[in-house]
């Protein structure tokens, strides 16, 4: 069952939230402000897509709170995200961390509130800007972002049974070599000297019976399993080349 409070040439907001008295709560505050235009129900998937074929919002607010768990919420904000792409998404938290942010995000929101800042007036604003467009994130989570996208990838090469062919060291440059990359720049991004880059592609043609670039790709395309570096060396660090 949802409920709306009416307010002319507003932006429609719809608040999804399984607590009904902090829904309202929420709904009550927001309702102060004539640019809103508020819309409440529950936190699943199924009660959001139906409030959204009654009046489509420019804006969703999700909010993640007992008994609905962290994974439960994503699959909840992917699902909608999935079928509603074009509807800017704001996740409200207790609290964030590294998890929640990388999977918010990568599941759709296009912003994150902690409702420990406690601050309606930031909150207002925080609507305007997801609504028109913008990311909402503060420094600690847009650090967990940027952590992510500066890490190397690495690529699993495994065989039929599933166990993993080459050393961690190796599924990364597998990585860079599928992302077209050359031995310097290679070598470059995982500090090592062009020979010690050659002699691992080497090896790797050896483990997987192989003897070209080209062949590399196509084997890591056909039999990888892509995932997260799981270490990287720092500048200037000695690391293990096994």
């Amino acid at each position: 069952m949802c409920s709306t409070a009416a307010t002319s040439n507003a932006i429609g907001v719809l608040i999804a939230d399984s607590n009904r008295m902090q829904a309202q709560l929420l709904m009550t505050a927001l309702r102060r402000r004539p640019e809103f235009h508020i819309t409440t129900c529950p936190m699943d998937t199924f009660s959001i897509l139906q409030a959204i074929a009654q009046r489509p919002p420019g804006i969703a607010v999700l909010s993640l709170n007992p008994p609905a768990g962290v994974a439960e919420t994503v699959v909840t904000l992917r699902r909608f995200h999935l079928s509603h792409p074009e509807i800017p998404k704001l996740l409200l938290v207790d609290s964030c961390d590294r998890e929640l942010v990388v999977s918010a995000f990568r599941s759709g929101a296009r912003g994150i509130f902690p409702l420990t800042d406690a601050n309606l007036r930031l909150l207002f604003k925080c609507l305007l800007r997801v609504a028109a467009g913008q990311i909402w994130a503060n420094t600690e989570q847009l650090n967990y972002l940027m952590d992510l996208i500066s890490e190397v990838p690495s690529l699993r090469v495994v065989n039929s049974s599933g166990s993993s062919l080459l050393t961690p060291r190796e599924e990364q440059v597998v990585a860079l070599v599928a992302e077209g990359l050359g031995n310097r720049e290679i070598a470059r991004e995982l500090n090592l000297s062009e020979h010690t880059v050659k002699k691992y592609i080497y090896r790797v043609f050896e483990k997987l019976g192989i003897s070209t670039r080209v062949e590399l790709v196509l084997y890591a395309v056909n039999n990888g399993d892509p995932r997260q570096a799981e270490w990287l060396a720092a500048p200037g660090r000695n690391v293990p080349e096994a």
